[in-house]
């Protein structure tokens, strides 16, 4: 059975019972045990937007200059703190995604993310691919730290606006 259209079947094998956080995640996807499989082979995993979370996809230039730093370490304690925990993936330093309720792609009004909802697909890594482990690859700034807790979307909005105030005031 494929995955996705274009996708081939892949072998099932036994793995370690996923945690809760994995669980949730993998349930974006219509083989959630396939999940499974690529996150312990190290893989990113591409998850349907819309059913367990929307992603709001940022330039890591509005997220520096929101949080004043663009080092990992800083900004992983920042969004911790601005983001009430919600997790952001972070994409090579290429994108920020951080992760919203379902649904938001529907009400978003800001100009400076882009929310990437029903039908699209979020690339997600294991949950072990932190900015600590692997800065340099699809990885996590800020780790899921509870199933279906996400970021508020109003504090990613607020986020962003900071981030562009910040970066128009040193533009002056």
């Amino acid at each position: 059975m494929a995955d996705t259209p274009g996708e081939t079947p892949r072998a099932r094998t036994q793995l370690p019972a996923p945690d809760a956080n994995s669980c949730w995640l993998a349930s974006a996807r219509p083989t959630p045990e396939d999940a499974y499989a690529d996150w312990k082979q190290g893989y990113p995993v591409m998850l349907r937007g819309g059913h367990v979370f929307d992603a709001v996809r940022v330039r890591p230039e509005l997220v520096h200059a929101a949080v004043g730093s663009s080092t990992p370490a800083d900004v992983a304690t920042a969004l911790t703190r601005q983001l009430s925990a919600g997790p952001v993936i972070c994409d090579r330093g290429i994108w920020y995604y951080a992760l919203v309720p379902p649904g938001t792609s529907e009400t978003w009004r800001s100009a400076l993310g882009t929310v990437r909802g029903r039908g699209s697909w979020i690339g997600v890594p294991a949950l072990d691919r932190t900015h600590r482990t692997h800065p340099v690859h699809l990885h996590w700034i800020v780790t899921p730290r509870w199933p279906r807790r996400l970021c508020d979307p109003d504090a990613v909005t607020e986020l962003l606006r900071i981030g562009q105030y910040q970066l128009e005031g040193a533009a002056r």
